[in-house]
């Protein structure tokens, strides 16, 4: 059972001790005989658990960066916080979208559900983040480490090889994707997967900022609207075991 659904569980078993005792129980017992311990726990616990699973399914969320697909952007060890209504206000557990607030602009960093069914499951629950390259109808190629989108390559600028963010031989690069640009890392040793394909209406074609080491649409395909969860923003903490514990000069840094 998934964190959101243990979350919606224990909301509805405690609020409804709580209702059961102030509508029933309650009025028949005896003023000096002391309420039932699970009526006190559920009467102090529903109002937290009702809280935190309000902030988590509709303001914020936290994730853990478990992989290095979007270095240099973000990081293994990273903790990330991301705006749970830039693109629609949803439903724990069910994920229908109630209101819709936005949509993915193009170099959004997002998280989503992987969009392919695992089979032992009903539905994709697994939660990946890469950044909006494409928008529903974009014709998006990759050829030579480059972007096309509708014909026209995406502009890069070659800054430096980085041998302390990865091992091997890394070029960091700033690309001019969307409003700001953002920076990649390329292997230069590595060929990447080639292709051209029409993103399809309410769908998005997504890549990770690791050129050459991302698991993304170009293997598996776009993603789905409602498999959106929502927006990274802000890495809150960052722990690194190699560099003795927390990242100091990691923690408040905004997600471009």
């Amino acid at each position: 059972m998934s964190f959101p659904a243990i979350m919606v569980l224990l909301v509805a078993v405690t609020g409804l001790i709580w209702l059961l005792d102030r509508l029933l129980w309650a009025p028949k017992r005896e003023k000096d005989i002391d309420e039932p311990v699970v009526v006190e726990y559920a009467r102090s616990f529903f109002p937290i658990i009702l809280l935190v699973l309000v902030i988590r399914s509709f303001i914020a969320e936290p994730f853990r960066i478990p992989s290095s697909s979007m270095v240099p952007t973000l990081h293994i060890g990273d903790f990330i916080l991301v705006n749970k209504f830039a693109y629609g206000i949803r439903l724990p557990v069910l994920h229908s979208k109630i209101v819709d607030t936005g949509e993915p602009e193009r170099g959004d960093v997002i998280v989503f559900r992987y969009p392919k069914k695992p089979k032992d499951q009903d539905k994709p629950d697994v939660d990946y983040i890469k950044r909006v390259v494409g928008l529903p109808g974009d014709r998006v190629g990759y050829f030579g480490k480059t972007i096309y989108l509708n014909g026209e390559p995406v502009g890069q600028e070659v800054l430096a090889v980085d041998e302390q963010a990865l091992p091997g031989y890394f070029e960091t690069r700033f690309e001019h994707l969307g409003d700001d640009g953002h920076y990649i890392v390329v292997d230069s040793d590595k060929r990447p997967l080639e292709g051209e394909m029409v993103v399809p209406e309410g769908h998005y074609f997504v890549m990770g900022d690791n050129r050459d080491n991302s698991n993304d649409s170009r293997y598996w395909g776009t993603v789905p609207e409602e498999n959106l969860v929502g927006k990274a923003f802000l890495i809150w903490m960052s722990w690194d075991w190699n560099a003795g514990g927390i990242v100091w000069n990691r923690i408040g840094q905004s997600i471009d």
